[in-house]
């Protein structure tokens, strides 16, 4: 699942401070898109996850928001309840409760974990873990949430690697301040 502008940036999408890398000055796009569509989207897409699938940098931002954050929220109590999966060859700590350390090569260490895992692995952000995971087909299904605005520079959600893929259009929602969610499936069939 990621927030992506028109132009296919992925950075920053939440706050000011957030990513800088490269200059990036444009942070903190996604809040004024934000409505009630887009919110709910999010919480049930959040709280009917397995488990979270996480790059190093996504699971350091999302730790410090989320970690300790009220778990009278359904989404919050799912992120903290679900196990996080974190690719990464740093040697620091993983301090969220249920995290775990994905280390090894990431096509089988993915592989092995999607056939052990019963639902959904969600990808919050990580543009580099999605160009990984995309190199090595590892992605059964694409949910982005596609916002009205161009950032004419930034990381973007797909780079130069990637495997050839077909996906079908399966779902289509626009919300009211313009966010167009969308949810493509592999195509088994080609």
């Amino acid at each position: 699942m990621n927030f992506v502008s028109i132009d296919g940036v992925v950075q920053a999408p939440l706050s000011a401070d957030e990513d800088r890398d490269g200059g990036f000055a444009q942070g903190g796009w996604v809040p004024p898109y934000s409505d009630d569509t887009v919110n709910e989207f999010m919480r049930k897409a959040t709280v009917g996850a397995a488990g979270m699938l996480l790059g190093r940098r996504s699971y350091e931002i999302l730790t410090a928001a989320w970690a300790h954050a009220d778990d009278s929220e359904p989404a919050v109590a799912a992120m903290n309840r679900m196990p996080k999966y974190v690719v990464t060859s740093s040697a620091g700590d993983l301090e969220w409760q249920n995290s775990h350390r994905l280390d090894a090569d990431l096509a089988p260490a993915v592989g092995d974990l999607k056939a052990r895992t019963d639902g959904d692995l969600v990808v919050f952000g990580a543009a580099t873990l999605i160009q990984g995971l995309a190199e090595h087909d590892l992605v059964d299904e694409y949910r982005l949430l596609l916002f009205p605005i161009v950032l004419g520079s930034g990381k973007r959600m797909f780079g130069d690697r990637g495997h050839p893929a077909r996906f079908t259009l399966t779902d289509t929602v626009l919300s009211p301040s313009g966010v167009v969610i969308l949810t493509y499936n592999r195509d088994t069939a080609a």
